[in-house]
């Protein structure tokens, strides 16, 4: 059985919709194109902090929801667009204190 386009079109977008409309954080427009790593890992760290529906602590929050972009989106990136989404990961760690 053939799918539809409009299953194909809805099906396509479920992601982006869940980037927009997450429970979790409230995130600045477009800071996944950004491309200052610093600055996307600023921007996820202070809206895990502010968040107050968050189900797990900031890091976890901010590095799953960055997580989650990458892997979904990563087969449309560009080679430097997914570079700068991993240094912004490792900026991250490094806003948080963790370990790399």
């Amino acid at each position: 059985m053939a799918r539809t386009t409009q299953k194909i079109t809805s099906g396509a977008r479920w992601s982006q919709r869940v980037t927009s409309t997450s429970n979790a954080l409230d995130l600045e427009p477009g800071v996944f194109t950004w491309r200052d790593p610093k600055r996307i890992a600023r921007s996820l760290k202070r809206s895990a902090e502010s968040s107050n529906r968050r189900k797990a602590g900031p890091f976890q929050s901010a590095m799953s929801m960055l997580t989650f972009y990458i892997n979904r989106a990563g087969h449309g990136l560009s080679a430097a667009q997914k570079r700068t989404l991993g240094q912004a990961k490792t900026e991250l760690r490094r806003l948080f204190g963790k370990p790399e």
